[in-house]
């Protein structure tokens, strides 16, 4: 029993630290709010269009400008204070929420007005992302307890992901859409506070001064080349990119197969987006008892094959029942391939170019999915929902593939830096230390 007790509180570490406690907690309650305002900006652009192609529209204009602007917000996180960073997204995320709450409110919202708004939304992510990622390291005291943080946060992410959108089906069949863009922005205050209340070291600061006096293009420049020929990074965040182009855009398409394929709702997309987000949490919680990194580059093209399996099911599904059971695995997958490469590349990523890989892995997370929606779309509305989301299943099945073929160098790469940080043991044998890495 106490074995058990002591593994349960070994799992939960990082919230030993207070920092990290206080994010915890104001992002819990913001994140749910962010996840409602998802689903609702998806069923309003649906209601007022019909239209598979807005749909895709929509969310590129959400998300093309992280692409063009992350890897000089990058370089801006690793020159500046990271909490000043994150506070001022946060409010601007706020303030966003709330111009949209209004505007929905008074029933002058039109789809021009959404797409700057999400325009807007998406140059505030370009800074957001890369700047949380970077300061996770922050949050926690020791570095022991980084990749415990990261599996915490992804649980955390995906708690959200499930109440949400449960939420947010209840709220528009109840009253409509613009409560839930409300409800979002009055949750930024709980960030904000938490972000405030935190004491930071003030050693990171000072070093993020002395960053600040390099030119910002050469910074920028070695920001590339280390993520180019930094041969683990470069192929973690090219599979990620292949699964963030091709397969994570099926949430796009979700009014589609909730309306038009199980002849549903909101409340209906609302249950698929929840089964999703059921699957992400279960995946979130499995790493939480994860003690290090040791064994998950090999998890991460088993996570594509396993999301890639779970779309092209998904794509031949024809009944909710069967549709829920898959967005669980749909959701497992997903989750399990963004957690082990966002703990990887924080675990073995220097402290001065964390900022600017993190904006990398922004790029590969968040930049590749305008491209993804814009040809979800398209797809889906020459060829229909189903068979998009079965080709981009397809599509993640090859790049699992092209990743396992990469293992044996990742592996070969991997552990000496492991060795270096106290994760392998010096003495390990070649081939042990290399099953291990791996």
């Amino acid at each position: 029993m106490s074995s058990s007790l002591s593994r349960y509180a070994h799992a939960w570490r990082a919230l030993r630290h207070r920092n990290f406690q206080l994010f915890f907690t104001g992002q819990s309650i913001s994140l749910i709010g962010t996840w409602m305002t998802r689903i609702a900006t998806a069923w309003l652009v649906y209601r007022l269009t019909h239209s598979a192609i807005l749909l895709g529209t929509i969310s590129f204009a959400g998300q093309i400008p992280t692409f063009l602007l992350a890897p000089f917000a990058g370089v801006a996180v690793d020159r500046m204070d990271r909490r000043i960073v994150l506070i001022a997204t946060q409010v601007a995320s706020m303030l966003q929420s709330l111009l949209l709450a209004a505007l929905t409110l008074t029933h002058r919202i039109t789809i021009r007005e959404l797409l700057v708004l999400s325009a807007v939304q998406g140059v505030v992510n370009a800074f957001d992302m890369p700047g949380r990622q970077s300061f996770m390291v922050q949050m926690v005291d020791s570095r022991d307890d980084l990749s415990n943080a990261i599996a915490i946060n992804s649980s955390m992410v995906n708690f959200a992901r499930l109440l949400g959108p449960s939420l947010a089906g209840i709220v528009i069949a109840a009253t409509g859409e613009g409560w839930c863009f409300l409800i979002d922005g009055i949750s930024y205050i709980a960030v904000v506070y938490s972000l405030l209340a935190m004491r930071v070291d003030p050693s990171h600061r000072k070093a993020a001064l002395l960053r600040a006096r390099e030119p910002m293009l050469t910074q920028l420049a070695d920001g590339w080349n280390y993520v180019r020929n930094f041969v683990p990074i470069r192929t973690i965040l090219l599979l990620f990119a292949i699964v963030s182009l091709m397969g994570w855009p099926f949430t796009v398409l979700m009014p589609i197969f909730a309306a038009q394929v199980l002849h549903g709702d909101a409340h209906t997309l609302g249950f698929l987006m929840g089964a999703t987000g059921v699957g992400a949490l279960v995946s979130g919680l499995s790493l939480v008892f994860r003690k290090s990194v040791r064994g998950l580059v090999r998890m991460i093209p088993l996570a594509a094959a396993i999301f890639g399996l779970g779309l092209i099911a998904f794509g031949l599904s024809h009944l909710l029942w069967l549709s829920l059971l898959l967005q669980l695995v749909v959701g497992f997958g997903m989750m399990q391939g963004l957690t082990s490469s966002n703990t990887i590349i924080q675990t073995i990523v220097p402290e001065d170019r964390r900022g600017r890989v993190m904006s990398y892995y922004t790029i590969a997370f968040v930049g590749m999915a305008p491209f993804g929606s814009l040809l979800a779309g398209t797809l889906a509305h020459l060829i229909g929902a189903q068979a998009t989301v079965i080709v981009s299943g397809v599509a993640c099945l090859a790049g699992a593939a092209w990743f396992w073929l990469q293992m044996p160098t990742l592996r070969r790469l991997l552990k000496p830096i492991y060795q270096q940080l106290g994760i392998l043991p010096p003495s390990a044998e070649l081939f042990a230390g290399d099953k291990a890495a791996g």
